[in-house]
C-alpha cells in the first residue's frame, strides 16, 4: 500500500492543502477543541482528539512552523494537534528563552526530544540555525524523530538512548508516546534501551568542552537522576531546562535544583513575562495553576547565561514600556 502524502498546514497563513472534506472537517474541529479547552489548560483535548483520529486515514500532517522549520506527526495525534490552533503556543517558557537566544553561539541538547519538535525550530533560520542534538529512547518515536530531521535536511544529530544517572540500560513503560519513561517498576516496559549520562557527551568527545549549552531535559520522572550525570556539564556555559509537574505540590525537581546543587534556580513567571531568579518556591505555588500540566523551570551556574537572562528580560521591560 503507497502511504498518502503528507497535509500540509502552514502556521502563519492558516493554509491547509492536500486533505479531503472528512479531513479539513477534522482539522477544524481539532482547531475549535484547542481553543475551547485552552481556557482549562487543555484538559480532556488529547483524549478527544485521539478518538477522532481514529477515523482518520493514516497519513502525516506536515506543520510549516515558520519559513525555515517543517514539523510532522500522524494526524490526529492527540498530543501535537494543538498546532492546528495558531493562537496555540507550545512551551511558552522555552520559546521566550530560544527566540532571545537566536544571536549566540550555542547547542541545544534535546533530550527525550519526542519527535524533535525543538531540534527542528531552534536549527531554524528565524531562531538562528544552532546545533542540536536530538536524544529519544523509544524506537517508536525515534523513526518519527529521524523522519523530521531529514524533513529538515539533516541539519540536526539523532541519538537513539535514554538519559540517566550513569551509562547502562533501563525499561522503557507508558502508554502515551509523550509518556514514555524509563523510571517505571523493573520488569514493567516494553523495550530495552541504552542509558547515556549528560557527561557522557563531554567525555566520549559528541560535545567539546567549553561551550554554550541550553539542555531540553524533559526525560519523564528522572530528572534529577539525569542532572546527577552531567555535573561536569552543568558547571560550564549551560542552562538546564527540566518539567515541573503540576500536581508535585513539593516541587520535587526545583527543590532539587535550589537545595541540593549549585545552579541557580530560574522561573519563568507569566505575570511579569520575565524569567525570574527565585531563593525559595512559593512562587511556583502561584504559577502551577494546573494540576495535569508542566511547568518547564531553568537552572544555571553560568555567570554568562545569567547575564544573559538579565538582558533579555531588559528587553522585553523596554517594548512594554
Amino acid at each position: 500500500m503507497i502511504a498518502l502524502p503528507p497535509i500540509q498546514f502552514d502556521r502563519a497563513s492558516g493554509a491547509l492543502e492536500g486533505a479531503n472534506l472528512w479531513e479539513r472537517t477534522a482539522a477544524l474541529a481539532l482547531s475549535t477543541g484547542s481553543k475551547i479547552s485552552s481556557h482549562f489548560s487543555h484538559r480532556g483535548y488529547i483524549g478527544c482528539a485521539n478518538l477522532l483520529r481514529k477515523t482518520l486515514p493514516a497519513r502525516n500532517i506536515a506543520i510549516r512552523l515558520n519559513e525555515d522549520a517543517t514539523f510532522e506527526f500522524p494526524y490526529g495525534d492527540g498530543y501535537w494537534s494543538k498546532l492546528l490552533d495558531r493562537s496555540y503556543h507550545y512551551e511558552d517558557e522555552l520559546e521566550f528563552l530560544f527566540r532571545h537566544s537566536a544571536d549566540i553561539d550555542y547547542t541545544l541538547l534535546d533530550c527525550g526530544a519526542n519527535y524533535g519538535y525543538w531540534s527542528v525550530l531552534v536549527t531554524s533560520k528565524p531562531f538562528g540555525s544552532h546545533k542540536a542534538i536530538a536524544i529519544e529512547p523509544a524506537s517508536e518515536n525515534f523513526l518519527k524523530l529521524a523522519n523530521n530531521a531529514s524533513v529538515n535536511g539533516s541539519r540536526f544529530e539523532i541519538m537513539k538512548c535514554a538519559i540517566g544517572a550513569a551509562k547502562g540500560s533501563a525499561q522503557l513503560s507508558g502508554t502515551k508516546h509523550e509518556k514514555f519513561s524509563i523510571a517505571g517498576a523493573p520488569g514493567s516496559g516494553f523495550e530495552t534501551v541504552p542509558v547515556i549520562a549528560l557527561d557522557d557527551l563531554l567525555n566520549e568527545g559528541k560535545i567539546p568542552p567549553g561551550g554554550k549549552y541550553l539542555i531540553k531535559l524533559d526525560v519523564e520522572g528522572v530528572e534529577i537522576e539525569a542532572m546527577k550525570g552531567g555535573t561536569k556539564l552543568l558547571k560550564g556555559d549551560s542552562v538546564i531546562m527540566c518539567e515541573e509537574h503540576g500536581n508535585d505540590p513539593d516541587h520535587t525537581v526545583s527543590r532539587y535544583i535550589l537545595e541540593q546543587t549549585p545552579l541557580k534556580l530560574i522561573v519563568y513567571d507569566p505575570r511579569s513575562n520575565r524569567l525570574e531568579t527565585v531563593t525559595e518556591l512559593s512562587i511556583l505555588d502561584r504559577i502551577k495553576v494546573s494540576s495535569h500540566v508542566g511547568y518547564n523551570v531553568f537552572g544555571t551556574a553560568s555567570a554568562f547565561w545569567q547575564q544573559r537572562i538579565d538582558v533579555l528580560n531588559a528587553r522585553v521591560a523596554g517594548r512594554m514600556q
